[in-house]
């Protein structure tokens, strides 16, 4: 793709997402309770073969939802990213898929996502969660750092005799 489409997507989603909140932000702020919900995507927790731009835009998200989690929490803001999966027509857009957003499979139905929005909307809403919603079913997206390997202040390349180390995949 040309850098120019890559740049469209990003300022639709990534930059259409930081001038909303920038907008509520303050109001929030003085009011000292908020929630923001910014819609992620599979595509950005997990990529998405052909669809760099859209998922860096959405995993850009979500570093933005994690510095806001912590700088809105004193306050009472809470910022949360939504990951759905529906039938859509975004999703019948994509070649190969079988989708008829008019009439979508009930298992797949759009209205599934919402009670993972109206629960980050909510009193009890977490803060700095991703969360995955689709079918029905609703899990946690995390990013985690695992036990690692230590190699010191003299670490070389000797990193790759580690690679299979359970420790560290």
């Amino acid at each position: 793709m040309t850098l120019d489409d890559f740049d469209l997507v990003m300022q639709v989603h990534m930059m259409g997402t930081a001038y909303v909140t920038h907008a509520a932000w303050p109001m929030m702020y003085e009011q000292r309770y908020g929630r923001i919900v910014f819609t992620s995507s599979g595509s950005g927790i997990y990529g998405n073969f052909g669809q760099s731009n859209y998922g860096a835009a959405k995993r850009a998200m979500l570093g933005f939802m994690n510095v806001l989690a912590l700088e809105g929490a004193g306050r009472d803001i809470r910022v949360n990213c939504l990951a759905p999966g529906a039938a859509t027509r975004m999703i019948a857009s994509i070649p190969g898929r079988e989708v008829d957003p008019e009439n979508p499979d009930p298992e797949r139905h759009p209205r599934l996502v919402s009670p993972a929005v109206l629960f980050m909307c909510s009193e009890n809403a977490p803060n700095g969660v991703t969360l995955n919603a689709a079918g029905g079913n609703y899990s946690r997206a995390e990013v985690f750092v695992n036990e690692g390997v230590r190699l010191g202040v003299d670490a070389t390349l000797k990193i790759s005799s580690h690679w299979q180390k359970s420790c560290w995949i």
